[in-house]
């Protein structure tokens, strides 16, 4: 198994996409830290906890812990508990993000705009606020940060959800730079188009539903960018419908 004897931290992990690469991380032997929001403020159904049951009731090893990750004491407590548990992070997935999909600006109250940059960007901040200092004094650590298309995409609609996107991708290639003197590696994972739940509720998902690939399909190349470091691979956003063809 790959990441035998790894520790992952995977935020957003109730559902999705960050469910399913819990469970590629678990069945490839790590030992999976399952963070998400206790309930959905979108009411879709999945909690941490519940992913964690699956993956151990799977023969894997999961650890759940509920963690908005836009307050920083849910996200130091979250750490914490990590490190007194198992002493070490190796990988830390920043998957946990909400989308406001297609609505005009003016439509965006400030609430609304302030709470999707807290889940898009200050999130990931905050994460790798807590857990970088961690793979510092290791020498060594990966991050993954879930990127999108429309980081690149410019669009009526987009200013709140494609512009969070542009700046996440910004921010783990400056965070690359700066890291790679110490081993960690940053990258960008762009997954491409979901059949998830939420993007079920997407009124453009209909068109193309027959072309996107189930959260399933991401396992492998967050597998392989989890396994990287700095004198390997950092610096990077990686299209997942390359992976295998152009990468690695």
């Amino acid at each position: 198994m790959q990441m035998e004897g790894m520790v992952a931290i995977v935020t957003g992990a109730s559902r999705g996409l960050g469910r399913a690469i819990a469970e590629a991380y678990a069945k490839e032997g790590s030992k999976v830290v399952v963070t998400a929001r206790p309930r959905s403020p979108t009411g879709l159904s999945g909690t941490a906890e519940q992913t964690a049951q699956d993956i151990q009731e799977a023969g894997g090893e999961a650890f759940a812990v509920p963690c908005d990750m836009g307050e920083e004491d849910q996200v130091r407590s979250m750490t914490r508990q990590v490190m007194d548990r198992y002493g070490k992070i190796d990988v830390l997935v920043n998957n946990a993000g909400i989308m406001i999909p297609s609505e005009p600006f003016l439509d965006i109250g400030p609430d609304r705009w302030d709470g999707l940059w807290a889940a898009n960007v200050r999130g990931p901040y905050l994460a790798c606020r807590h857990v970088v200092p961690v793979m510092m004094r290791q020498r060594r650590g990966s991050i993954v940060n879930i990127g999108s298309r429309a980081a690149d995409a410019h669009r009526a609609g987009g200013t709140a959800y494609n512009s969070s996107k542009a700046a996440l991708h910004m921010f783990s290639l400056c965070l690359a730079e700066e890291l790679r003197e110490h081993n960690i590696a940053v990258n960008v994972l762009s997954p491409g188009s979901m059949k998830s739940e939420g993007s079920s509720a997407i009124p453009w998902a209909r068109h193309d539903w027959h072309e996107r690939v189930k959260p399933e399909a991401c396992g492998p190349s967050a597998v392989f960018l989890a396994l990287q470091s700095a004198e390997t691979l950092t610096g990077q956003v990686k299209l997942r419908a390359e992976f295998g063809k152009t990468w690695p």
